[in-house]
Order: C-alpha cells, then structure tokens, then sequence
C-alpha cells in the first residue's frame, strides 16, 4: 500500500493562502484549500460572476498578472489532485485532535484492513507531525445558506483567514446609502454594480485610492476623497515609503487617476455628519487641525447618494484564538517561518498583521515552504524563501510607515453625539456606553458589553467593538470567541460525527 502524503488544511484562498497552498503542493503536500468565496481570490482577486460575461475585469483590478499566474497554477493542481478546492465552505472551528485518540483510531482502521497497525501509523507519515499534536478536524458550514455542516482532517493548519474593515462612527452613519470602502469595491468586483450616482470617499487608508477611482472609472461622480492623514506623515516616513518603489508609483498611479477623474483630494478633513430622511443626502465635512479638532467655520456640505468610508483593517483572528494561538495585539503571533505558538499551525496574510496583497504573498510562501519541510520531518533550507524573506522585511516596514500615516484622527470620539448609534446589531448609542463608564464604573469592553449589549448581536463586537474602545478610552484587546461564525444549534447537535467533504 502506497504511504499516505502528510495532508495540509489551508483556510483562506486569498493571496496568502493561494500562495502557500501552491508552496506545500509543489512540494508534496496534500492540501484542501478551504474558502467561503464561490471563487478562488479573496477580496483583492475577487472577480464578477462568470454570469455577468464581463469584458474586462482586469480593469478594476491592480496586479492581474500576478492573479492570472496563481490561477493558472491552482488550476494545475486541482487537475493534478494535489490540491483540494472546497469554496463556499465557511469555516467556524478548527479542533485539535489528541494524537493518543488519533493513533488508537488509525490502528483500528488499520485492523479492519487486515494490516498491522503500527506498520499502517509509520507509513503514513503522522510521525512527523509537529510534537503534542494528533492533527486537525476543520468545521465548516457548506453553501450559501450556511446550514449544512462539513469537516476535512487534516494534518497541520494555515490560518489565511484575512481582515476586515475598521469603521468609526459618527452622526447619520447608519443611515441608507453609506457603505464601507470595502463594501462598495467588493459590490463593483463582484457584480459590477455601483452602490450611487454621487459619492464621496471618506475616512483613513490606502484603501480609499483604489475604491475611489474604480468608482470614478465605473462612472460615478466622486464629488471628494476626504482622507483624514496628514500629509506632511508621509515626509517624516520618506526613508520607510522610497524603500517600495512600486508601491510609491502605486500611489502616483491612483493620484493621476483622481486627476484625471477631476476627483477633489481634502487632506486632514473628515466627514462630521451624514444628513437625510430615508436615506442619504448630504454629508458635512470639515478641515481638523495638528490635534484632531475640528477646525471652526471648515465645514461644508456636500450633496451625495451614497459615502463609502473606512478607517483602514483589522485582522481576522477568531480561528487562531480558538487554537490557542497567541495574539498581540489584534494580530496573530508567528515566527520566522510564520509558526504560530500552537504546533502544526501557520498563519499568513492579514490575520498575521493588515499590510496588503504582496506581503501576503510573500508570507504565504514562506508559509508553504515551512509546512512541506516540517510535515516530512525535515528543518526548511532558508534558501527556498530566501527571496520572499527579504519581500517580507521591505513590506512589513513599508506597512509600518503606512499605520503611522494612516491613523484614525486622535479626537475622532468627540464629534460621536450621545444619539449616534454605536452597536447596530443591538442598537446601543454612544449616550449608553459613556453612561456605563461615568455612571455604573466600568472600566473595560467587557464590561461595558455586560452592561449595554454592545457588541452581543450577529456580528459579536467585530463592527463595533473598535468604536466601544475608543469611547470608553480602553485599548483595543482581542476578545474571545467560542466560534468563528454564528451556527445553528442542529449542526452544533452533530458536530463529531462523520461529515467529511
């Protein structure tokens, strides 16, 4: 009988874990590549649906080239055998599996088949398993309603499971028509809709360039790209920033764009309020100072149908934390290899740390090369990544200077009236959160969730729990999640028993 290949689960098929899955399967690895997605990309390569026979989809996209290789070669190798493709699997858990149960079950099924079981153990190549592990049972929920369960056993882990985007509130913010940033690239990617006729862009990031000119370019009228930053940020940075020469003539790109678009550009301004009835009308902007005040008699409305706004990302570690991964801050910890602390799990991508498609490539390679070597039992030669290593110090330093750039404005809580609500899911107002911090002493997020139920509804305190920090005052700390995602409690009741996809 054949020795069974050491089986990866890769959640996440966007750059980082295309790029990793490419990696380890290259390199003999049996990967599953998990994705919630109907389509391989992630949300930088997410493309319209094949039903939309659209023309040029290149056009709303930076790097195509770079897609169309990874797809090519996902596509080798799913024709190959070697990599797994299971879209619209959204993952909720992953489990780690006792190695003593893991054995004891490999024997007995090595028993069934008339061979000796510890002959059956050596062959198949759990004796390199990363020590204190037995593998990894992944539950997901299949199609798009959610409601059907699946898991796939796999022998080690990587985490590719992205960001999401942080979004700061203000007055009218919940109003029809003011959508995220991402939201409105992800509605013109993947459906080649436009969320308005008048839009303005607002907020903080890198992220507001490409989402204002693929508007511009779809025809819509950008009346502004309001960006909070500071200017003169990028010339304290200069070294940090010249060090990416591709990416500064990135921003030229976008920059030209805008010009030619005759998109306005308000450096250091913010929206303040978004005003309408049934939906959005106007938005007020105004001009702040060094401090982050408002600066008197700068505001001005602007008529628009729609504001997609967004105040930069924040990783995804729900998974991680459920591993036990350590988390510092709001990013999964991993080492030189991208090892997380957990043995047999990696992570790559944003969940390790927002710093954009070509650094999750790099890691995600990194990433692949660590997991074959390791799953044959063997150190990885350094040399193999040497090239994505030096990617991923330029990167991570240019991601650097761009966080400093990109700062929320320190004095953003002031302009959130005690009527604006904070917590959509439950309906709590910024009033009810400082309420429980001046009035009933609370004095972290927790606590104040105890309190007013901010952060308890469908999303679980992903949306609004950066804006409960920074009105209660407290640091943003991750918060620990039973599961990934909500689950119907009929899949819950059958959990562990045999679903594999």
């Amino acid at each position: 009988m054949a020795a069974e290949r050491a089986h990866l689960a890769v959640i996440g098929a966007g750059p980082a874990g295309l790029a990793a899955a490419l990696a380890a399967a290259g390199r003999g690895v049996r990967v599953t590549l998990i994705d919630s997605a109907a389509r391989a990309g992630g949300q930088f390569y997410r493309q319209p649906a094949a039903g939309l026979r659209a023309r040029r989809p290149r056009a709303l996209h930076h790097g195509w080239r770079t897609w169309e290789r990874l797809s090519r070669a996902l596509a080798v190798q799913v024709e190959a055998g070697t990599i797994t493709h299971l879209a619209d699997h959204h993952v909720w858990l992953v489990d780690r599996v006792d190695r003593v149960d893991r054995l004891a079950r490999m024997d007995r099924v090595a028993r069934m088949e008339g061979m000796e079981g510890t002959e059956r153990v050596d062959r198949s190549g759990t004796a390199h398993l990363p020590a204190g592990t037995g593998g990894f049972v992944v539950h997901a929920l299949r199609g798009p309603l959610q409601e059907d369960p699946g898991t796939v056993r796999a022998d080690a882990v990587l985490l590719a499971t992205g960001g999401y985007e942080k979004l700061l509130p203000f007055p009218g913010w919940t109003l029809p028509g003011v959508v995220t940033a991402g939201g409105a690239q992800a509605m013109l990617k993947g459906t080649l809709v436009v969320p308005g006729r008048t839009a303005v862009v607002a907020g903080t990031g890198p992220l507001l360039l490409p989402v204002a000119t693929g508007l511009a370019a779809a025809g819509v009228e950008v009346a502004a790209l309001v960006e909070s930053a500071d200017p003169r940020a990028f010339l304290r940075r200069a070294g940090a920033l010249a060090a990416q020469p591709g990416k500064v003539a990135e921003g030229a790109g976008y920059a030209a764009r805008l010009l030619r678009h005759r998109v306005p550009l308000r450096t250091r301004h913010a929206v303040v309020e978004a005003h309408g009835e049934a939906r959005l009308g106007a938005v007020t902007v105004a001009a702040l100072d060094a401090d982050g005040h408002v600066r008197p008699g700068t505001e001005r409305r602007i008529p628009c149908d729609t504001l997609a706004v967004g105040h930069g990302m924040l990783p995804h570690t729900d998974l991680a934390d459920g591993l036990g991964c350590r988390v510092e801050g709001v990013r999964v910890h991993v080492d030189e290899e991208q090892r997380t602390d957990v043995p047999g799990v990696w992570a790559a991508g944003e969940t390790t740390g927002v710093g954009g498609a070509a650094l999750s490539l790099a890691e995600g390679r990194i990433a692949g090369h660590s997991i074959a070597a390791r799953l044959r039992g063997a150190e990885p030669d350094p040399r193999d990544r040497s090239a994505a290593t030096r990617s991923r110090t330029r990167l991570r330093a240019f991601s650097a200077a761009l966080d400093a750039v990109y700062a929320p404005p320190a004095r953003w809580t002031e302009r959130v009236t005690d009527d604006t609500v904070v917590c959509r899911c439950e309906e709590v107002t910024a009033g009810a959160v400082r309420a429980a911090v001046d009035e009933l002493g609370a004095g972290d997020v927790r606590t104040v969730k105890l309190l007013t139920r901010a952060g308890m509804g469908w999303c679980q305190g992903r949306m609004c729990e950066p804006a409960v920090a920074g009105l209660t005052g407290c640091e943003q700390t991750p918060v620990r999640r039973l599961l990934a995602r909500p689950v119907p409690l009929g899949v819950l009741a059958v959990a562990g028993e045999p679903t594999d996809d």
